[in-house]
């Protein structure tokens, strides 16, 4: 390809932030070299990595990878058998630990890491040796430091050298406070121990001298005493840097037989970085990957320029090759033309590099084998050369190597000349280019132009939107209108004279006014079309939802209810159980007993569980109602006592008072206590005491026998026999509950 065209679209910038989310000198090295495939396949094999990335960056973070050196000399000495210094053994060890990481990362038991086809075989391909990596690291503690441990030789050495310099020092300490010491410390020079002397007591001490201080006032002398100790300590230094350079040898050798895997994984290693930066670059930009299709079309959804705030771009669709296949852009200047058509060919190009690009899912784009582009001014003083002339140099030199699959981007069209003959010099050029079967996005201002296009086939005309109220543009994309040029409302608005505005109309062609207002009319039309479109696609997507909540909410309703229902039989049914066998075992009970005491608890005991099995099933299903008003409080109404979970009626009322019967019990209530029953009205009550309970009757023998029993017996068999009479009126006793018991007591004396 041409890539003398790329900086015309800023594809360089992109290239530089590209390289600034790679870390290795490598992957930025690729960066910078990014050239578009040429081939389908190519391209949709490095989107595809691009995606896998995306998606293990969102899943897994940032890989675990770091800058790495370039081995290249370390593996021609290596080649070469020879020994490599501490810090190139060092980088080395780095590529395989790195190496380690990047398998581990990829290896993973919570992600199917099979789907991801495009990245496998560069992880898979990474050579590892742990064995290796951990023998460097114990052995190299940094470029400076070889480890005690790289061997029991160096260890013993090191050893000697510590106690030889310990007995160097413990002679040279007892000197230290000898009247001819400059100072109390002991000091180096020419790694030997040294004393500093006083300039004036140097005859009398014996040794040799290694150094003067600046002022000549001091002498480092180094005692005869420790001469010998020095000398031993030296050859023992001597030793350890001759072990040292073993210990290098025997760890260079370790590399002597994988300085292929060894570049192999440099390579690997930026390559990785490098699809991982494309990854981070995409999730930076909210981009997507592009579609690559085989028909000759370009179809951007919501696009932008990638070098634009995504948060402040107006996004636009962009799309050409289908229905016609020269696209002319005409509207006011700095409206955005020349942007919409960089962001075509840039976004083309990104695609075409296996780039995501900024637009929608669903964009594609085509394999073009080149993209050429006439965008700015390019006039020389040193060439003599004009604008119109650069373009027109520009122009020839795309037209002599294009070819059907080309992609041509030429901005103003024409300008820079007469504007008639530069308008029919520019309908030349796109004709020779539709000859030629090219797709062409142009901009221009020639009104010959917008003509043109309308009038002929495979042409399209499309404006940038300008704001008349606040003069300024919208750089909204609007496909199949042309641009007006808006030159007399914009001066009309800006405070130019109405008389000069009316002049200058007049003097335009009335086919060109007639025109003007056709185009205006068509641009208002599509505005509006555009808004109602808009809303009524932000209403059904409204409406698609609530849809959907709606159903969901309802399925949950449903499926609740059911479970209800199910837990509430089977609660039922267990309560059900659970009374019949409490009901049997106490039948069994009084069936055994012979005591009338103990048949008496057992029934109380029956009738508190009965009782309580009401109120929970009361409770359990809570029951709504409505509060009683004072004007509907009535003698004889029947009314719900919400707290008692009963209903009962008024029999009397006293201010906010009512006393209410329930069954055969009165009781005092506050009319703030009672409800509406589910039958509220009013019963006419022949006697207020008159007990309105509905019951089965049940015979009862005008006489009771208790001869031969105990006072408790009679007591239970009495008590249930006047409960028996009262139940079916065969005698009355008011606050028969409350007295019954004293009734009793009077009228069977005997067994007080």
């Amino acid at each position: 390809m041409e890539t003398k065209y790329f900086k015309k679209l800023e594809f360089n910038k992109i290239q530089q932030i590209l390289s600034n989310f790679a870390i290795t000198f490598i992957g930025k090295d690729m960066a910078f070299n990014l050239m578009p495939f040429n081939n389908k396949e190519e391209i949709e094999k490095a989107g595809k990595q691009t995606t896998e990335a995306s998606i293990l960056i969102y899943r897994k973070g940032n890989l675990p990878i770091s800058e790495i050196e370039n081995i290249t000399p370390h593996l021609k000495n290596l080649k070469s058998l020879n020994s490599l210094p501490a810090k190139y053994l060092l980088d080395l060890a780095n590529i395989l630990k790195i190496s380690r990481n990047l398998k581990e990362y990829f290896s993973s038991e919570e992600i199917d890491m099979s789907k991801f086809i495009h990245l496998d075989s560069l992880f898979k391909n990474l050579y590892t040796n742990i064995k290796i990596e951990n023998t460097i690291f114990n052995s190299i503690l940094d470029e400076n430091t070889i480890s005690d441990t790289a061997s029991q030789v160096l260890h013993t050495i090191r050893k000697n050298i510590k106690n030889k310099e310990q007995e160097i020092r413990s002679k040279l300490n007892s000197l230290l406070h000898q009247k001819y010491i400059q100072e109390p410390i002991i000091t180096v020079r020419n790694d030997r121990f040294v004393l500093p002397i006083k300039n004036e007591y140097r005859s009398q001490v014996k040794g040799f001298i290694h150094d003067i201080s600046s002022s000549g006032s001091t002498v480092f002398i180094e005692p005869l005493s420790v001469f010998d100790l020095n000398n031993e300590l030296n050859n023992l230094k001597i030793e350890e840097n001759l072990e040292i350079q073993k210990i290098l040898h025997n760890l260079s050798s370790l590399f002597f037989d994988i300085t292929n895997e060894l570049e192999n994984n440099s390579n690997l290693i930026g390559n990785i970085d490098f699809i991982f930066a494309k990854a981070k670059y995409s999730i930076s930009l909210d981009a997507t990957e592009a579609i690559i299709s085989t028909e000759k079309q370009i179809n951007l959804i919501k696009a932008w320029h990638p070098l634009i705030d995504k948060n402040l771009a107006i996004k636009n669709n962009i799309y050409l090759g289908k229905d016609f296949t020269s696209l002319i852009i005409t509207g006011p200047n700095t409206g955005g033309k020349t942007v919409t058509l960089k962001t075509a060919g840039l976004l083309v190009l990104m695609a075409m590099c296996g780039l995501h690009i900024p637009a929608n899912e669903g964009s594609s784009i085509y394999v073009f084998d080149n993209i050429f582009a006439d965008i700015g001014d390019e006039q020389s003083i040193q060439d003599s050369l004009s604008t119109f002339s650069s373009h027109i140099v520009n122009i020839s030199n795309i037209l002599k190597h294009i070819s059907s699959d080309s992609l041509v981007l030429l901005d103003e069209l024409g300008s820079g000349t007469d504007p008639i003959e530069g308008a029919n010099l520019a309908i030349s050029i796109l004709e020779e280019l539709q000859e030629k079967n090219v797709l062409c996005i142009s901009t221009t201002h020639y009104p010959e132009l917008k003509n043109f296009a309308i009038v002929t086939e495979k042409f399209e005309n499309a404006s940038v939107e300008f704001d008349l109220q606040t003069l300024s543009p919208t750089y909204k994309l609007l496909i199949g209108i042309p641009g007006t040029s808006n030159a007399f409302a914009i001066s009309q608005k800006l405070g130019l004279s109405e008389n000069i505005i009316k002049r200058a109309k007049s003097k335009l062609n009335n086919n060109n006014v007639h025109i003007e207002d056709l185009l205006k009319q068509i641009y208002e039309d599509k505005k509006i079309i555009e808004q109602e479109k808009n809303e009524i696609l932000k209403n059904s997507e409204l409406t698609e939802k609530l849809k959907n909540d709606i159903t969901s909410k309802y399925k949950e309703i449903e499926e609740k209810e059911k479970n209800l229902i199910q837990t509430a039989k089977e609660k039922a049914t267990d309560i059900l159980l659970e009374a019949k066998e409490e009901a049997d075992e106490i039948i069994r009970t009084l069936e055994k007993t012979n005591s009338s005491k103990e048949a008496n608890e057992n029934r109380k005991k029956l009738n508190k569980k009965i009782k309580d099995l009401s109120e929970n099933t009361a409770k359990d299903s809570s029951p709504s109602y409505t509060p009683l008003k004072s004007e509907d409080a009535k003698i004889g109404v029947d009314v719900f006592i919400p707290k008692l979970n009963q209903t009962g009626t008024i029999l009397k009322i006293n201010n906010d008072n009512a006393i209410v019967q329930i069954g055969i019990i009165k009781t005092n209530f506050k009319l703030s206590e009672l409800a509406y029953s589910n039958n509220s009205k009013i019963t006419e009550l022949e006697n207020p005491h008159h007990i309105n309970k509905e019951f089965k009757p049940k015979f009862v023998s005008s006489e009771l026998n208790v001869l031969g029993q105990n006072v408790d017996e009679a007591c239970f068999t009495i008590d249930k026999y006047l409960d028996n009479c009262v139940l079916n009126r065969f005698i009355y006793c008011k606050n028969y509950t409350r007295k019954r018991n004293r009734c009793f007591k009077k009228r069977y004396p005997l067994f007080s």
